[in-house]
């Protein structure tokens, strides 16, 4: 059995988190939204992730209607994207140190705080996803300096790190992270020396696209075989078995898995009830691992 809390941020929180991508599809239905997220929090969520570009400002907004301060919630969001409606993608870079703190900006007004609780840079130095071209390929001390410089202004509590390489961790950890957020799945776990310093450092480990396929290319824990044969022994979806596996691999795991869905919601809340004993566990880490790096743009 695993613990069901984790050290985040100088916080105790529940290792199930909830990441509010998902409350965009529910753009229509705006109560349902709340009420989704209501129940997150009835469950014992208290670790919330979100950003201004999630459905241009939707996630924030439903977020600030939501949320209670007696819930005592920790909302965690991130820049380096900005909203971008009419473009190709809903998002577009906003890597310069300007634009940062114009994100965070952005972030206070729409969720209605004075402080931000944590404040993820996103890179986009590994993983998938897009890559920096042009004004946006930025040294990240420059970028640090303004985090660090908010965060003296009282407008971040903390500073974490999303899509960053062992090389660009080590380079920050003097100004102080609390995450890393890195997509990292049973599938894809290239990034084991980064989740080893996390680990060694206290730092939380939040990985996304935590069952991989994501983008076409990207491997899927639930299409392998061994995957399904601990679901089918267990009576769990294939899924549940690899959000499981994630909360045994390491202890200074989080998860952040999104939905749109309550009954959904309840499944992913309930993986933290999951055991895998050493055999399981043994089968699952024979699982091969394979590359996560697949840009797009």
């Amino acid at each position: 059995m695993t613990t069901r809390t984790a050290s985040f941020a100088d916080r105790t929180v529940f290792r199930v988190g909830y990441g509010a991508l998902q409350l965009a599809r529910l753009h229509d239905r705006r109560s349902e939204a709340v009420a989704l997220l209501r129940r997150a929090v009835e469950l014992g969520v208290d670790h919330v992730d979100t950003a201004e570009f999630y459905g241009s400002g939707f996630a924030n907004d439903v977020i600030r209607e939501a949320l209670r301060p007696e819930d005592d919630v920790l909302v965690v969001t991130k820049v380096g994207a900005a909203p971008d409606p009419g473009g190709r993608l809903p998002l577009r870079l906003a890597q310069r140190p300007g634009q940062l703190r114009a994100s965070v900006e952005d972030n206070l007004r729409s969720l209605g705080v004075d402080r931000l609780d944590v404040v993820n840079l996103r890179r986009l130095d590994t993983g998938p996803g897009l890559r920096p071209a042009g004004d946006q390929v930025v040294d990240l001390d420059d970028q640090l300096a303004v985090m660090t410089a908010l965060r003296d202004e009282g407008k971040i509590g903390a500073i974490g790190l999303s899509s960053v390489t062992l090389d660009g961790l080590r380079r920050a950890l003097p100004a102080g992270v609390v995450c890393v957020q890195n997509a990292y799945s049973l599938v894809s776990r290239g990034d084991e020396d980064v989740l080893r310093l996390c680990a060694a450092e206290g730092i939380a480990w939040v990985p996304f696209f935590p069952l991989g396929g994501a983008f076409p290319g990207l491997p899927k824990a639930t299409d392998e075989p061994a995957v399904h044969a601990v679901a089918e022994s267990l009576g769990v979806t294939p899924s549940e078995v690899g959000l499981a596996w994630l909360l045994h691999h390491a202890p200074n795991v989080l998860l952040i898995p999104g939905t749109a869905n309550a009954a959904h919601l309840e499944a992913n809340i309930a993986v933290s009830e999951i055991t895998l004993d050493a055999a399981t566990l043994a089968a699952l880490d024979s699982v091969e691992s394979r590359s996560s790096d697949v840009s797009i743009g």
